[in-house]
């Protein structure tokens, strides 16, 4: 998969929808091999992610992997696609996928300790949010000095916004979970 410039440009600045601009600059400019997704709906955000990081380097570098209800959806999870569909969808890209069915509490715990660690960190507004609580617990394990984190939040009128936590909410969210593991 080789991306021109022109299609990156685009990607980066002028896609629908914008509020994921922030993530393939992201991708570019630290030249992001490593993604784990937490929640990968249709797989749109992903195939872009993977050929921002695809771009300048051989595919089979970069490493994808999503975390996601899959064929467990509900209405309620919005849009998705099945296990199958997804891995091939995100295999023709020629990236490594690892695909790891279930909600971001089991999926991180299942995964956790073989994932190593990864460089981006993208988590979906459409969780279930006391299972993505308790989530945060496996992320410190999965963060290096450079990794970075988006999470998407859901704001009022059905609108979504993402934004780059610092090391700060990362820790404020991990003793939150911590404090809820314990209870």
């Amino acid at each position: 998969m080789t991306t021109s410039r022109l299609r990156l440009f685009y990607l980066s600045y002028f896609s629908r929808p914008h509020i994921e601009r922030p993530i393939y600059r992201a991708i570019h400019f630290q030249g992001i091999q490593t993604i784990l997704e937490v929640g990968v709906g249709t797989t749109q955000r992903a195939t872009r992610m993977i050929e921002v990081a695809c771009w300048n380097r051989v595919p089979s570098a970069v490493r994808y992997t999503a975390i996601d209800l899959f064929e467990a959806r509900t209405a309620v999870d919005g849009p998705g696609v099945s296990i199958k569909k997804a891995h091939r969808l995100l295999s023709a890209t020629g990236a490594r996928i690892r695909l790891v069915p279930g909600d971001p509490f089991i999926g991180l715990a299942e995964a956790a300790n073989t994932l190593g660690q990864v460089d981006l960190i993208v988590v979906s507004s459409r969780l279930d949010p006391r299972a993505l609580a308790r989530a945060w617990f496996y992320v410190p394990r999965l963060l290096h000095l450079r990794s970075q984190v988006f999470l998407e939040t859901s704001k009022p009128a059905g609108r979504q916004s993402i934004r780059l936590l610092d090391r700060s909410e990362i820790n404020d969210l991990v003793i939150a979970a911590t404090v809820r593991k314990a209870a």
